[in-house]
């Protein structure tokens, strides 16, 4: 890895970190505070909107990158126009209280328009030959991407979870498609978002100073997915692996989603009955719990992905055998069904 860009991580790292810092003193003195509700799962008034300095960070040093030729401009373009839009619609909601439906058709034509500028084959990048209509390819990638960008919104709800799950997932496949021979594009956005998070994990870690906000928590989701999207159709990587690394956060929040939609329950309606909500409250400990799901990450499902890349064929496999675990644990804990 080039000795400019490892300084360009510690920039980043740094650009994060202070910039956190002085959003968290801008919140304090104008009182931009998250404060505590029934579905709240801190008990203090707690500074949020951290995350748009991870943001500034990522997109400063994405241009660097551009203006040194390093990657090409049309994935910076891609990537920094919707997710732009990703994260002023939830910045508006950190502040303003925005419906359902308005997020929601911000996220559908933000990921719309992602899908329609990055894709072009017409067939679905799934490893073993199958093929699948463009038509549905597209419409299957709008669903997961928005699907993406809330589940990352929905899983930030205690200290440093999602910046410890933005760095894990950042790095786990910054490793793999590094060992399958890819040093270039998506490689170095995936370490300067990694960077970027480490700097804003700093003050988020718990107990949390700030909160990172849905302006950046729907971005991650958002980048990720966009990522997916392009290493897989063009890398060693598969869709297998980006699963795998995301099994934690995708099974949590989906089994909550589909157990409160059978219940009869609003599922759009903030609440605390995700498991990693529900295992706060009983462990007492937001650390705890955020160092099981990094535990969970990089000793369960970083080695099943790896295995993934390797051996493809097994992917599909692997990603039911996760998952399965993942949400029998899920229901044990009772996520969907505990809001106490």
């Amino acid at each position: 890895m080039p000795l400019d860009f490892l300084f360009l991580l510690l920039f980043s790292f740094f650009v994060s970190c202070v910039g956190t810092w002085g959003i968290r003193k801008l919140a304090l003195r104008y009182s931009l505070l998250d404060v505590p509700n029934q579905r709240s799962s801190h008990s203090l008034p707690i500074p949020h909107g951290g995350g748009v300095a991870l943001l500034f960070s990522f997109y400063l040093a994405g241009g660097y990158l551009v203006f040194t030729s390093t990657i090409n401009i049309p994935h910076v373009l891609g990537l920094s126009g919707c997710g732009v839009g990703i994260a002023m619609v939830g910045l508006l909601d950190d502040f303003f209280q925005l419906s359902a439906a308005k997020r929601f058709i911000v996220h559908f034509c933000c990921a719309f328009l992602a899908v329609n500028f990055f894709i072009s084959n017409d067939a679905l990048f799934l490893p073993g030959g199958y093929g699948v209509p463009l038509l549905l390819v597209r419409l299957f990638l709008v669903v997961g991407l928005v699907w993406l960008l809330n589940l990352f919104n929905f899983m930030d709800g205690i200290d440093g979870l999602a910046g410890a799950e933005a760095i894990s997932v950042a790095l786990g496949a910054g490793v793999l498609l590094f060992c399958s021979g890819e040093n270039g594009n998506y490689l170095y956005l995936l370490m300067v978002l990694a960077a970027s998070a480490l700097g804003f994990l700093i003050w988020n870690w718990p107990p949390a100073k700030i909160f990172m906000g849905d302006a950046c928590s729907g971005f991650l989701g958002f980048c990720f997915g966009i990522l997916c999207l392009l290493t897989t159709s063009s890398t060693g990587m598969t869709l297998w692996a980006w699963l795998l690394l995301f099994g934690a956060f995708v099974v949590d929040s989906t089994v909550t989603l589909m157990v409160r939609v059978w219940r009869g329950e609003k599922f759009y309606q903030a609440h605390r009955s995700h498991a990693y909500q529900i295992l706060a409250r009983r462990m007492r400990s937001h650390l705890k719990v955020t160092l099981c799901y990094i535990g969970v990450n990089w000793l369960f499902l970083f080695p099943l992905a790896c295995f993934s890349v390797y051996r493809p064929e097994y992917g599909l496999f692997l990603v039911i055998f996760s998952y399965s675990l993942l949400t029998i644990l899920c229901m044990v804990v009772g996520a969907g069904t505990t809001n106490d």
